[in-house]
């Protein structure tokens, strides 16, 4: 399979993704931009984008863009930095890039930003490669 057919296909099985109404803009291998609007059901008390929404929209961008060669990984780490609040109604970008490498390891850097272009977050995850291959999982 392709980058974006290996992403669309791991999209196809996350239930989660979906009810975010995340969509695959971008994808090439080891990378993606993904697009997000911000729901009603994502505010906070304080009438912003709750930040468990932003968390799980760059962990998304991780996922699509850590795994779309087929072979299958999973976070170990993630550290995110809110920048500047988002709101109902926003359409949020997450873009996600290859920093570093290694056999067993790798380092990506998402950036979300708002329609504006403005940043809202950065999100660096560090994913463990597992030994087996998207489909058959």
């Amino acid at each position: 399979m392709t980058p974006k057919e290996t992403a669309e296909y791991i999209y196809s099985r996350d239930a989660f993704a979906q009810w975010m109404g995340i969509e695959l803009t971008d994808v090439r291998e080891k990378y993606c931009l993904i697009r997000m609007p911000v729901k009603k059901e994502m505010i906070n008390g304080l009438g912003t984008v709750h930040g468990g929404a932003t968390f799980a929209f760059a962990d998304a961008a991780l996922a699509f863009s850590s795994n779309n060669t087929g072979d299958a990984s999973v976070a170990l780490n993630c550290v995110i930095s809110f920048t500047k609040a988002a709101y109902e109604g926003d359409i949020l970008t997450a873009e996600s890039v290859l920093i570093s490498e290694t056999r067993k390891t790798g380092i990506y850097d998402i950036s979300i930003r708002n329609q504006r272009g403005e940043l809202v977050a950065s999100f660096r995850g560090t994913i463990y490669k597992l030994s087996k291959k998207i489909p058959e999982l």
